[in-house]
Order: C-alpha cells, then structure tokens, then sequence
C-alpha cells in the first residue's frame, strides 16, 4: 500500500509568502506571459486594445461628460483631466477583474500541482501592469497635443502606482478567494465595478463633492490615489491628506486580502 505525500508550504499560511513566490518567480512569469498572450490571441491589432481602451472611454466620456453635461476639469482640457484618471483606473478594474477570477481561471493548474497559490491573482496583476504601460505612451501624445510639460511632479507616479497595486491586489485576493466557495462574485464584480467608477474622482474632480463629505470619498481606496496621479501629471499641488488616508485604507485591503486568501487557499484544490 503506497503512503500518502502530503506537500505543504515552508512559511505559515496567514503570511504573505514572499520567500515562496520568489522561489516560484518563473512560474509567476510563464503565468503573466500566458495570460498576456491569451488576452490578445487571434485579435487583429493584438496589443493595441491596450492603449485602445482608455483612448475610446477618453474620447466618450469628454464629449457626453466634458462638452455636453459640462463637468468642471479644474481649468484644464478635459481630455487630459480624465485621461489622466483613466490610466490608474482602467489599470485598477482590469487588475481586480482578472485578480477576482485568477483562482477559477487556474483550477486546473491548482487541483494538480503545489505552488504558492498567490501566484494567480499576481500574475493578473504583472499582465495589467503591462498594458499600463503601453497606455501611458497616449497620454505623453495628449500631454504634447495641448502643450503641458512633463514636471518633477512626475516622479510621484511610482509610489502612487504601488498604491493602485496594493489596492488591485488586496482587494482581488479577498474576491478570488470569496469567488473559489461563492460563484455568485464573478457575477457581482464588473457590476461592482461599474458603480466604483462613479464613486471615484474619474470623470469629475473631487471638489464637486462637498467638504464635508471629503472624508467619506477618500475612504474609497482609488480616490486620493486617482487624485494624486492627475496631480503629478498636471504639475499641481498634491492633496496628501487624501493620498494618504487612501493609501492607508489601499494597504488595509491588501493585508486583510491577503490574509483570508492564505487562510483558505488549503481549499481550494477540493473546491474549485
């Protein structure tokens, strides 16, 4: 009778394994090429959705939000105004979709190999990361179109970007794990997402919100973070009571996502 192998983790599950996924770190890159390639397999334009995305969202949101219902932009061409959200955010939705899926989408991968089961929602987070980039080629064309100048500012992008992936990551991990015992999550999350847009400072700047319901607008996690990147693209003074209370509530997500999603991920194998 042959006995039973049973493999199990180096570190504690409740910790984010960052020793394990550095170990794991080339399946984490066959896992973020794959799902790069897959997005964009027998499309015509291929990579080109990337930039694609939030270049057609700009365009309709300035004509019906910019021209027509004649939201205020602080000043500046409105097109500018929401690219410059729109870059962080389609990064954020796309990122905390894919996240949101990634232990489903791998089930196979999970139900037959050991690995750190972690590795899913962050290869959908290095896939988006990607095509954040390819989009940040448009706004530097925008940016030359009506004249602003790349600042010092500029350098505020990084750690604000870290923010967005702690937020994308934190609360993805959370969802991924919620969606391996409850279907009902793939279901909820793009309606989920569909109202976070309007919740955010996306297609409206934050001071149309009273001042006494700052506060309550910069729990939401993107919304300080959203500020700051039109801040550091536009060259303006940073809010950073907002950036850091939504950094905060962003890190907050990430530890409790990342938590739960240790806790039961010794499931998922039975479950998926």
């Amino acid at each position: 009778m042959k006995s039973a192998i049973t493999i199990t983790p180096t570190q504690h599950p409740a910790l984010f394994p960052l020793r394990e996924v550095l170990r794991y770190r080339d399946l984490l890159y066959f896992l973020t090429w794959r799902d790069i390639k897959v997005r964009y397999k027998q499309t015509v334009i291929g990579s080109f959705w990337a930039i694609l995305q939030p270049f057609l969202q700009m365009v309709v949101f300035s004509i019906f939000f910019g021209r027509l219902a004649k939201i205020p932009s602080e000043g500046v061409p409105y097109p500018v105004f929401v690219y410059a959200a729109l870059l962080p955010w389609t990064f954020f939705s796309n990122s905390l979709s894919s996240c949101a899926n990634s232990a489903i989408n791998n089930a196979g991968l999970i139900r037959n190999v050991y690995f750190p089961r972690l590795i899913t929602p962050l290869s959908a987070v290095a896939s988006g990361l990607i095509d954040f980039l390819l989009s940040f080629l448009v706004l530097f064309a925008i940016m030359i179109y009506y004249h602003f100048p790349v600042t010092i500012h500029f350098l505020m992008i990084v750690p604000l970007l870290c923010g967005v992936i702690f937020s994308a990551l934190g609360i993805g991990t959370l969802l991924a794990a919620l969606s391996v015992s409850y279907r009902d999550f793939r279901h909820i999350v793009p309606f989920m997402l569909q109202i976070w847009l309007f919740l955010t400072p996306v297609i409206y700047p934050p001071s149309i919100i009273g001042s006494k319901y700052q506060f309550l607008l910069n729990l939401n996690p993107m919304a300080g973070l959203i500020n700051g990147f039109r801040s550091a693209i536009l060259g303006r003074m940073f809010n950073w009571h907002a950036i850091a209370l939504s950094f905060a509530v962003a890190v907050f997500f990430f530890i409790v996502g990342n938590f739960y999603f240790a806790r039961v991920q010794s499931r998922f194998a039975d479950l998926i």
